[in-house]
């Protein structure tokens, strides 16, 4: 099944290293981070793992949820889990899934329907595609989708701009300009008429083109 973004996110039930959950059931009602990789104990998504976990705090902070993926059993998982603490000086306190079925990985579109249905025999090479980044809303529609490959560490902070964007957006008629970071100027969405903009900036903002005005972040 083919993924873009604004599509539901598929559901499943699946074992994870904190237990068995259901997917959106686990969402509740705010947002989530699902991130994937292609196989345990690889040097890339070792200082990822870690690098997300010294972030966990801030996506708290957010209302939004990390979930891990990797091909792999649970058991083996623990066992990384060790050696990503050792290394990153990081402890991963949320869930890791164990996909050693290709489960979860095909039903997001990561791995093909031919791939199989076990992780036996399989190298991080043959899962380089289970690389992608998905954020989550609450409404379980995909927000985000980022892919990378196996050779470059991935951008978390990039993940977290993001979804410093997409909830702003989510709760205000504005987009976010390029680079932008959170408390910096925003662009009044084209559909809101200058009239209508009047009533929630009676301070005004400024023209660049009729169709690029910019004003300060709401609620900063």
């Amino acid at each position: 099944m083919s993924l873009r973004i604004n599509d539901t996110a598929p559901d499943f039930s699946i074992e994870t290293t904190q237990g068995p959950i259901n997917f959106h059931e686990w969402i509740g009602d705010g947002y989530a981070i699902l991130f994937s990789h292609p196989k345990d104990f690889t040097p890339v998504c070792t200082t990822e793992l870690g690098y997300m976990a010294g972030l966990a705090p801030e996506f708290a902070k957010r209302h939004t949820k990390i979930i891990g993926l990797s091909v792999d059993p649970i058991d083996k998982h623990a066992l990384w889990a060790a050696d990503i603490e050792e290394t990153q000086g990081h402890k991963v306190t949320f869930p890791m899934i164990g996909d050693p079925e290709l489960k979860v990985a095909k039903l997001y579109d990561m791995l093909p329907a031919e791939a199989g249905d076990t992780c036996e025999g399989r190298t991080a090479a043959n899962n380089a595609t289970v690389r992608t980044v998905f954020i989550v809303g609450p409404d379980k529609k995909i927000k985000l989708m980022l892919s990378y490959p196996m050779s470059t560490g991935r951008n978390f902070d990039e993940v977290l701009r993001v979804l410093d964007s997409i909830q702003l957006t989510a709760s205000h008629k504005v987009a976010t300009p390029v680079n932008w970071k959170d408390g910096e100027d925003v662009i009044i969405l084209p559909a809101v008429s200058d009239e209508q903009a009047r009533e929630t900036y009676p301070e005004g903002w400024k023209t660049v083109k009729p169709y690029l005005r910019v004003v300060p972040q709401p609620n900063k």
